[in-house]
């Protein structure tokens, strides 16, 4: 296996251009990274990276031997799939990423209750509310909420996600309850931003008399986790748009309330990414299938929690 071991450190060190990254990725250490490169690059008797002391870029011939052994991991992966399907006894790790708020309240609570049923599974899973890439982050399944920019990857629709516009009492009490979007804007209120590289939240979609628009909205306080957010606006800093699933709790007890009734938010799916070669691994499958029946009830649940 050490052969195909060395060409998958070499796709991995190509998708992150980076040896110490790709290393983290496999969990190898930086020296057995670059020696399998080397023993890759003497078996091929070609150079396959340039290496300085601050970069690292594919030679032409690193550029053409991609392509191929791309396919030779993915042709490897397929056989072993199949015969993982035959022997009914699914193997290996899945790498998973969701949104902090899905990941922590959603799947987490679920993944001993998988790994039970599947004790040839191991579970890694990362939470980011930002956007990921399944290719370059060596992905197997990302959940989130929204719309995928990637038109490519396939989509396993889990949920619409009812939101909410939110604040803690105090605030309302201090800087008086805004009716609408328009009002946001116009009295100054302090919106809550989930902003991070790439991310759109500040501007916040809500339904009006005239259909779904967006309002830019603005507010000193920024970050980009989710749950800081509902943190600062129970401590009365401002307005968060939030998924009523993670807040149910708070609004049911009263901590948080609805503010901007008149333009409520416009819901969102909450859905599943993964690449069609992924979809055919019978791990993949098994987790997507066993999270999504269970989460979507999840949801809805707290959604009638909520009220």
């Amino acid at each position: 296996m050490s052969y195909l071991d060395n060409i998958r450190t070499f796709v991995r060190v190509y998708e992150l251009g980076s040896m110490s990254a790709a290393g983290r990725d496999l969990r190898i250490s930086p020296a057995v990274t670059s020696a399998r490169i080397s023993q890759l690059e003497d078996h091929l008797s070609v150079r396959l990276f340039q290496r300085t002391t601050r970069n690292l870029t594919p030679t032409e011939q690193g550029q053409a031997f991609y392509p191929g052994a791309v396919a030779v991991l993915e042709a490897v992966d397929d056989a072993e799939a199949k015969v993982m399907h035959l022997t009914e006894a699914p193997r290996g790790s899945l790498f998973v990423a969701a949104p902090f708020g899905v990941g922590r309240r959603l799947l987490a609570p679920q993944v001993p209750e998988f790994l039970a049923e599947y004790p040839e599974i191991d579970v890694r899973l990362r939470l980011t509310d930002r956007s990921v890439d399944l290719t370059t982050e060596g992905l197997d399944l990302a959940f989130f909420i929204g719309q995928p920019e990637d038109s490519t990857l396939r989509i396993r629709k889990i949920a619409d996600c009812q939101r909410v516009l939110c604040a803690a009492p105090d605030y309302v009490e201090r800087r008086g309850m805004p009716a609408s979007g328009e009002a946001l804007i116009a009295d100054g209120h302090e919106c809550l931003n989930l902003r991070f590289p790439g991310a759109t939240e500040f501007q916040w979609v809500l339904q009006t008399a005239d259909g779904p628009k967006r309002f830019a909205v603005s507010g000193r306080f920024e970050c980009d986790d989710g749950d800081v957010l509902t943190d600062w606006a129970l401590s009365g800093q401002g307005i968060a748009l939030k998924p009523v699933f993670e807040i149910a709790a708070h609004l049911k007890s009263g901590s948080l309330v609805p503010v901007a009734t008149q333009t409520p938010p416009v819901p969102v799916q909450m859905a599943c990414l993964y690449t069609h070669r992924r979809h055919q691994d019978p791990k993949t499958r098994l987790f997507m299938e066993f999270m999504t029946a269970r989460i979507g009830v999840s949801v809805r649940e707290a959604e009638k929690q909520a009220g």
